[in-house]
């Protein structure tokens, strides 16, 4: 290793060993010792491709579940010093999978005489493939028609769709080894090749897509870069962040309790569940085919409507009423940062002269058992089998959620459906042809390093709200309009069965109005 001290003098005293010592505490993934390597408090920040940390909790915070950077060597080491406790240290590192990295980093000496960081950035080696989201990938993997209305469009397909010459993977590495190769695409992925879009790859999905935090302990958890250090959400959680990222401008996903929705709203993405029904799941991995669905990401709106109207080509559009319905009880499973932020939004509406028209949905825990049960019955015949025959594979949470699914008795599931039933019928008539607004999810997205208890809180608390759609076979879309302090969280629009487009368009003019208070006026758009 070469270390260099700008202008010739001595380093001060501990700093070179700091350095290495934070060196050696990455390769161990000593989490203690990193944490004791920034200083405390809410200025420091670090920064990388997935964007800032700020604050000493969220540096550490991210880490829990990251796992270690890998074995890497100093290569070389430069400092340059601002005084007699501050100094500028730039380190050029050689990762033992090949590259070259760069780290710069500001350290200070503290009063206790221990040099730690006050900011830093870390410019990795370029991956050819990032495999947290994408399992394949290709430029393009498969090429779409020279010509159509999503021509220059670029697609990321979730792993759970068939695409010709490809295995079907369901984020787990144990079922891809046994996959057979695909010898058609899905009908809604040729629908978008078809349309003139060009598939880049397939992308990263939950453990056979049964959860809604995107965590994979198969392949890592994909980056949220609207929230760094904080969970992508799932299950399309790699399509999500390859279209977060920028990599693709379509992802292709499915969502069965929230696994469109959830990740777009954490994400500050456009996200829709079609109508159940509506999209062919020919060629698409079940998990509930009572509740499956395919439907779509994107970045704006109005890719949003030309991606929906290709894949909805040949549905008989049902208009909505043009009222918008909000349901006061289902605030009371979101954080206070999503109902301050739903509470604004409902104003800014009444100021554009919208009436929002309250209702009362029946209870939400209800409405997530008669979901669970019924989700849980389906899911065990989906792929029980297979979980059974493969013991130990699964992450705990998922394999937990099938250990409660198999035990789902017929008389239990039954008595799930009657409920699920009655409960979708009083939705119904609550709703008739209105638009009701819902947060997307409950909460913005939680940290990397929440604990177990707090993300099950939260998946109950958001699978309540969802489990609204999936009951109903309604469409639900997520348009990225509320902000929190904690970060984006989509506004959710859930409209008559058949009404996808109209959605779509109601959810561009809600956007609008949002967006340009006192310039424009739904009237009668929605």
């Amino acid at each position: 290793m070469r270390v260099r001290i700008e202008g010739g003098a001595p380093a001060p005293e501990g700093l070179v060993e700091a350095v290495l010592a934070y060196e050696a505490a990455l390769a161990a993934d000593d989490l203690t010792a990193l944490a004791d390597a920034f200083e405390r408090g809410p200025d420091a920040v670090r920064g990388d491709r997935n964007g800032l940390l700020a604050g000493h909790d969220r540096i550490t915070g991210f880490r829990s579940r990251r796992g270690g950077a890998g074995t890497r060597e100093v290569a070389e080491l430069r400092v340059h010093l601002a005084g007699d406790d501050a100094a500028h240290v730039t380190t050029v590192n050689v990762p033992s999978g090949g590259g070259r990295g760069l780290v710069t980093q500001l350290w200070r000496r503290g009063d206790d005489g221990a040099w730690r960081i006050a900011a830093a950035h870390v410019t990795a080696p370029a991956p050819a493939l990032d495999a947290r989201v994408w399992r394949v990938a290709g430029t393009p993997l498969v090429a779409g028609a020279s010509d159509g209305p999503l021509a220059g469009e670029t697609v990321a397909v979730k792993d759970l769709f068939a695409i010709a010459g490809q295995r079907i993977g369901v984020g787990v590495r144990a079922f891809l080894a046994e996959a057979a190769v695909e010898e058609a695409s899905a009908p809604a992925v040729q629908a978008l090749l078809d349309a003139g879009a060009d598939v880049v790859g397939l992308a990263q999905t939950d453990q056979f897509a049964y959860s809604i935090a995107g965590l994979n302990p198969d392949y890592g958890t994909p980056p949220n870069p609207a929230v760094p250090g904080a969970i992508p959400g799932g299950s399309s959680s790699g399509p999500a962040a390859a279209v977060a990222l920028g990599q693709a401008s379509i992802g292709l996903g499915s969502d069965t309790a929230g696994s469109i929705r959830v990740p777009a709203s954490y994400m500050g993405l456009w996200g829709l569940r079609p109508t159940h029904g509506a999209v062919s799941l020919e060629g698409v991995w079940p998990l509930a085919p009572r509740y499956d669905t395919a439907g779509w990401l994107t970045r704006d709106g109005e890719t949003m409507r030309r991606v929906a109207a290709v894949g909805l080509a040949g549905v008989d559009p049902v208009p909505v009423s043009g009222t918008l319905l909000a349901a006061p009880a289902v605030m009371m499973s979101c954080g206070a940062g999503v109902r301050y932020a739903f509470d604004a939004a409902l104003g800014a509406l009444a100021a554009a002269g919208t009436r929002v028209v309250p209702v009362e949905v029946p209870a939400l825990d209800d409405l997530l058992a008669a979901f669970r049960v019924t989700q849980q019955a389906e899911a065990w015949r989906s792929d029980g089998a297979w979980v059974e025959a493969h013991p130990g594979v699964l992450a705990p949470d998922v394999q937990e959620r099938f250990d409660l699914a198999r035990d789902v008795t017929a008389e239990q599931e039954e008595h799930a459906l009657a409920d699920a039933g009655l409960l979708a019928a009083r939705l119904d008539l609550e709703l008739g042809d209105g638009v009701l607004l819902v947060p997307a999810a409950a909460s913005a997205a939680p940290r990397l390093d929440a604990s177990e208890a707090e993300l099950e809180a939260r998946r109950r608390a958001t699978l309540s709200i969802t489990a609204i759609a999936g009951l109903t076979g309604r469409p639900a879309l997520s348009v990225p309009l509320l902000d929190t302090p904690d970060g984006p969280v989509g506004l959710c629009l859930v409209g008559p069965r058949g009404a996808d487009l109209a959605l779509v368009d109601a959810g561009l003019a809600i956007a609008a109005a949002l967006r340009n208070p006192g310039e424009t006026s739904l009237g009668h758009t929605v």
